[in-house]
């Protein structure tokens, strides 16, 4: 079954409205300016975003062919098989992250357990090493900056605290 981009769109842009709704239902916390309504509604926000573009095709002129458009193949036929005989396993990736990060996070700390996390993961969707690199680095930096000092969220030291 395929549906259309405004179909598509328009049902993501329902499910983050709904959750901006939901969100805008959390009670505040005194004496703070954010509350745990923040983030659903910035979730829903982005939801909502990025329905529309979809529902009004905004991006679509920079779409490249895949091969399959290239090739003129039928629009229901099913994807290429991988070409590697495992690589069908990588949908297994996330949720052994997940349990990796639960049982090393409060050992080793946020910072290397997430720095780890992002370089397998960027490696495994095709990342070069000198790209990967980097944004193992600063992407667990930039997280612990928002859950520490925005959000206030204590994220475990480990082996490695954060520099503030």
């Amino acid at each position: 079954m395929h549906l259309p981009d405004r179909v598509s769109g328009a049902i993501l842009a329902g499910l983050g409205a709904l959750a901006a709704y939901g969100g805008s239902l959390l009670p505040g916390v005194p004496g703070q300016d954010v509350g745990p309504s923040v983030f659903p509604m910035v979730i829903g926000a982005g939801l909502i975003g990025c329905g529309a573009m979809v529902a009004f095709g905004i991006g679509r002129s920079f779409e490249a062919p895949g091969p399959a458009d290239a090739e003129g193949a039928a629009p229901g036929a099913p994807p290429p098989r991988p070409a590697s005989r495992f690589g069908g396993l990588r949908a297994l990736l996330p949720p052994a992250l997940l349990i990796l990060y639960v049982l090393v996070v409060e050992r080793l700390g946020f910072l290397p357990t997430a720095a780890v996390l992002v370089l397998v993961t960027a490696l495994a969707l095709g990342a070069r090493l000198r790209i990967a690199l980097p944004l193992a680095v600063a992407a667990p930096l930039a997280v612990h900056v928002v859950f520490s000092r925005l959000l206030r969220v204590p994220l475990p030291d480990g082996m490695l605290p954060a520099p503030w």
